[in-house]
């Protein structure tokens, strides 16, 4: 836990007709042989972080989702590779995947601001971007014992008292993180933390953990805490949350995968699992998925230029 002080057409028609799953005989090649399928070996499912962690809980989510609903034939093998909330795991698909199709990883906003803080010399341009799953937002947490009623009573504390005050921060490679978070405020060490709500969701449904705040624009149903922007701070933030795959990822591995995750997103078992760990459900593929990066780097650029200063 870190804690801080506030102080190009016929090949893609061939990919397409492939990843459907048509029943037609398939196209020969120069050599006379049939293209290989895809996907016909396992695929490794990585998480740059520890279990526990959000980009954990995400691929899980996906891998669950994918065999429960039969959407895949190959086994998701899920690995963990914690370092520097993903920026070692970027480095790995960069400089040893490239132009593989079975590595796929789990990435998020901490990808852009990893490389605007100068921890990655990577990001999303660098490797292959494949979907947008969700958007998760931010909450503030205390302990339900803390002598903080709400998000103002914090505010307060960082008045009178700013170098005193501890507060927990979410870090993609802690694990796992709510249960670190949750001892931590019990034994008293840190009076308030901030996080991803599916990373405290079950702390928070156990009564050990007390929401203070969403950082939403609007409440978020299931969470019984007003936003902090109903509390007179104009503070809104999420997260989102995405797979990858290497730089030079073939078009067919690209293809295949967006398609299984567009079917993913709309099962039973994804709608379970994204209402219990409180996920909402942001699919975007293709140009708008290249428009919605853009802007959100430049976006976090300017946000961490300001805050530097």
């Amino acid at each position: 836990m870190a804690v801080f002080r506030l102080s190009v057409i016929g090949a893609l028609l061939t990919a397409i007709l492939l990843v459907a799953g048509c029943q037609r005989s398939e196209p020969v090649s120069e050599s006379g042989a049939a293209p290989k399928p895809y996907p016909s070996a396992p695929i490794t499912m990585t998480a740059g972080a520890g279990p526990g962690s959000g980009f954990d809980l995400t691929i899980r989510a996906v891998v669950e989702a994918l065999q429960t609903e039969h959407l895949v034939d190959v086994p998701l093998t899920v690995a963990n590779r914690p370092g520097r909330s993903g920026a070692d795991q970027l480095a790995t698909m960069v400089e040893q995947h490239a132009g593989t199709d079975d590595q796929i990883s789990v990435t998020s906003l901490s990808m852009m601001m990893n490389q605007i803080r100068g921890v990655s010399p990577y990001g999303y341009r660098d490797v292959t971007i494949i979907a947008r799953l969700m958007t998760e937002y931010f909450v503030v947490v205390t302990d339900p014992a803390a002598p903080f009623a709400n998000l103002g009573d914090v505010m307060t504390a960082v008045k009178t008292r700013p170098g005193d005050l501890a507060v927990g921060a979410a870090k993609d490679d802690e694990a796992p993180f709510d249960l670190l978070v949750s001892a931590a405020l019990r034994a008293g060490h840190i009076p308030v933390a901030i996080g991803g709500l599916s990373e405290f969701v079950d702390e928070i449904r156990a009564g050990k953990l007390r929401v203070l705040a969403v950082l939403a624009e609007n409440p978020v149903p299931g969470v019984d805490a007003p936003t902090a922007r109903e509390q007179g701070l104009d503070v809104t933030l999420s997260n989102w949350r995405g797979l990858y795959g290497p730089p030079g990822m073939p078009e067919q591995a690209v293809a295949y995968w967006q398609k299984v995750l567009g079917e993913m997103v709309r099962t039973p078992t994804w709608k379970r699992i994204a209402d219990q760990r409180q996920f909402i459900t942001a699919f975007l593929t293709g140009d708008e998925l290249g428009t919605f990066l853009g802007e959100t780097q430049a976006d976090v650029t300017k946000a961490f230029e300001e805050a530097s200063r």
